[in-house]
């Protein structure tokens, strides 16, 4: 990509945004400021960062648009960092080319705009993808976005989209944006753990900034920044296990779920009443949306439905939004393998004492893989960390690390059902005291683990 062949505008004056976890966010292109001042980039002031996470943790209210400056704001620092320190010599050295800069920032800006309301529940019932409506928001041309993209050049959107596909040529730019430490994942270990007011995802970004370099197959870093590099590996394993997976916030996801579950079973079955109809959710009740119905939804126009549902004549959907809106949890259990024979006969217990199973259990598996080697064999192979040594070879970062290698390739987290917590009543006398009592027993006579 050639800079003459673009038209770049700069700003004549450098705008700024104040940022709790950068301190100064640094706009200088024009189609930046453009960018983020289109309404599909706006809608993202509407969309949670972390979903229902503040459900445990309070604080973590920001939002995906927050988020998207702080990725961009990352990469502008490492493209700084790559023009001063790295720049290219001749063609094909390997080092930086400048005239990336802006391919780089525009999809580190936009590489979430795709994302709609509780994002990943909301992907789960309706099948959607927000990668691929990013993609189709960058190049469909009834877009602001695509507008303000086409006014650079006219392919520059589809660069962009190919950014965010993984299939740009420069493997530089797709993994400054996506790779296994990207500015997309620093961004969000530190935002989030800001916000939740935790310490686990906290790391030496300055360090690591530093440390960060091109070479022909991507980028690396520096061996004598291996442990800032270790350091952010360590924190985001502890946020994986301490806040993304926590009990409390998957039950607020299962509720989510059934809650959009039971109104699209009964939309479908043609017993939605009327006097309640989400008019913005039926294109996705009936599989039949477009671009402009999805960019209509927030986590704003969900709660607004469910606040209608609290009056709604099917108890189910009344009480599961009553249970998602005033925070009632359903309690967990953590189980194995060996002790999963043991669900069907809780979910019969729950029946038993007047809830619908389909709606008031479920079971959730929470693994992620903190660090995993590159592997050409697997479906999604990842692109693993590349350690510089002085000679310019480069070592994947377990083999050099003790501490990185003791976790590489190993999928952590665990499997849990989740139930009304009155199944954990102590001093229930009413009809279904021995439902109660069975439950329990089971979940204690068979070292189910502690409930949460």
């Amino acid at each position: 990509m050639k800079e003459k062949t673009m038209n770049i505008k700069l700003l004549p004056r450098e705008k700024v945004f104040r940022d709790p976890v950068h301190n100064y966010i640094h706009v200088q292109h024009q189609v930046i400021l453009d960018l983020i001042n289109t309404p599909e980039f706006q809608r993202l002031r509407r969309i949670k960062q972390l979903g229902v996470a503040d459900y445990v943790f309070q604080g973590a209210e920001h939002t995906r648009f927050t988020h998207s400056l702080g990725v961009y704001e990352i990469t502008r620092q490492i493209c700084d960092n790559f023009a001063v320190n790295y720049p290219t010599q001749t063609p094909g050295d390997g080092l930086w080319d400048d005239n990336e800069r802006l391919v780089a920032l525009c999809a580190a800006l936009l590489h979430d705009i795709g994302h709609g309301p509780y994002s990943h529940t909301f992907e789960h019932i309706f099948g959607t993808d927000h990668e691929a409506i990013t993609r189709r928001i960058l190049t469909d041309p009834s877009t602001k976005v695509n507008a303000v993209l086409r006014g650079v050049a006219p392919d520059f959107p589809e660069k962009v989209a190919s950014v965010i596909a993984h299939t740009y040529p420069n493997p530089q730019v797709v993994q400054m944006i996506s790779s296994q430490i990207d500015a997309d994942r620093m961004d969000y270990l530190l935002r989030d753990a800001y916000f939740t007011g935790t310490k686990y995802g906290e790391f030496d970004l300055a360090r690591i900034l530093r440390v960060i370099r091109p070479y022909r197959g991507g980028i690396g870093f520096d061996a004598n920044g291996m442990h800032a590099v270790e350091d952010y590996i360590v924190g985001r394993f502890q946020m994986y296990q301490q806040v993304y997976f926590h009990p409390v916030s998957r039950s607020m996801e299962m509720i989510l779920t059934h809650l959009l579950e039971r109104a699209k079973t009964l939309y479908e079955a043609g017993k939605f009443d009327t006097r309640f109809n989400p008019r913005l959710l039926i294109p996705f009740f009936e599989h039949q949306f477009n671009l402009q119905d999805y960019l209509r939804l927030d986590d704003g126009v969900l709660n607004t439905y469910f606040t209608y549902w609290l009056d709604y004549p099917d108890l189910v959907l009344q009480d599961l939004a009553s249970r998602f809106l005033s925070r009632r949890p359903l309690k967990s259990v953590a189980f194995t393998n060996q002790t999963a024979r043991l669900l069907p006969k809780l979910k019969a217990l729950v029946a038993e004492a007047g809830f619908d199973p389909e709606y008031y259990t479920a079971e959730n598996d929470s693994f992620d893989l903190p660090y995993d080697q590159y592997d050409p064999s697997v479906a999604d192979p990842k692109t693993q960390i590349e350690i510089i040594q002085r000679d310019g070879t480069l070592e994947e970062l377990s083999t050099l690390s003790p501490l990185v290698a003791a976790i590489s390739g190993k999928a952590i987290g665990d499997k849990r059902f989740y139930f009304p917590k009155v199944m954990l009543s102590k001093n229930a006398d009413d009809l279904f005291a021995g439902t109660y009592t069975k439950f329990q027993q089971y979940i204690l006579n068979d070292s189910l683990i502690e409930p949460r």
